[in-house]
């Protein structure tokens, strides 16, 4: 009886350490780099675990911004003992005040290690603050994203969803 009651108390401890891990994951922002080259601005996102499909990527103002909604793969012979990742990741990168780019040629890639690459070309002069979405497409080519609306994203489909 007590061996019973002492595996339930343990099972609820490891549950909620586990919730609560995927909580501060999700509550903390992706990590990122911001790179410049003399055309473009470069943003790295870390991305692990994830398909193209589960991302979103837009710009908004002047705001790489990212969503991961990733999903958990179920094991054959196994049961969740306690989530503790994440499934709900954002993150953004604010390029500097004086950028001028040209959102709607951004490209978004999702690299085989993970990290996920939004190239955002630099432009003559700067573009209107409406928000825009960026297709995904993994490194071998193939899109694998959908834009803001849902539809089937091509490598470089980039549309305007409207949202600003």
């Amino acid at each position: 009886m007590m061996r019973d009651i002492g595996s339930s108390i343990s099972d609820a401890i490891f549950e909620n350490i586990g919730r609560a891990a995927g909580r501060v994951q999700e509550n903390k922002p992706l990590p990122s780099d911001l790179l410049e080259s003399d055309d473009a601005y470069l943003v790295v996102f870390d991305a692990p675990g994830t398909t193209a499909s589960d991302i979103q990527v837009r710009y908004v103002d002047d705001r790489v911004e990212v969503r991961i909604d990733r999903f958990r793969d179920f094991y054959e012979g196994f049961e969740m003992r306690y989530p503790g990742r994440g499934l709900a990741l954002d993150g953004s990168v604010t390029l500097p005040s004086d950028a001028a780019v040209d959102p709607e040629t951004a490209q978004a890639t999702l690299k085989s290690d993970g990290t996920l690459q939004v190239r955002v070309p630099k432009a003559e002069t700067a573009h209107d603050d409406e928000a825009t979405a960026v297709g995904v497409e993994t490194d071998d080519g193939e899109p694998e994203a959908t834009d803001a609306d849902g539809d089937p994203a091509d490598a470089d489909d980039v549309a305007d969803d409207g949202d600003a």
